[in-house]
């Protein structure tokens, strides 16, 4: 029973990281901003290491399972 939380947060983490991490690759493939205002490659690096971060916590919660 108390699997449930982690295999849900796993999975959460997980499907957020994987689309963040995608998203972010296509915006700066097609050389589009990932976010209006900053600087492109400062925005690129902090939010690819949330979307990494976020498959981290996500390998973690599927560990305690």
């Amino acid at each position: 029973m108390e699997s449930a939380p982690a295999l849900f947060a796993g999975t959460v983490f997980a499907l957020f990281g994987a689309g963040l991490v995608v998203w972010t690759g296509a915006r700066t493939v097609h050389r589009q901003p990932v976010v209006y205002g900053a600087r492109p490659v400062a925005a690129a690096v902090v939010t690819g290491v949330a979307g990494v971060g976020c498959l981290a916590l996500a390998a973690w919660c599927f560990g305690q399972v």
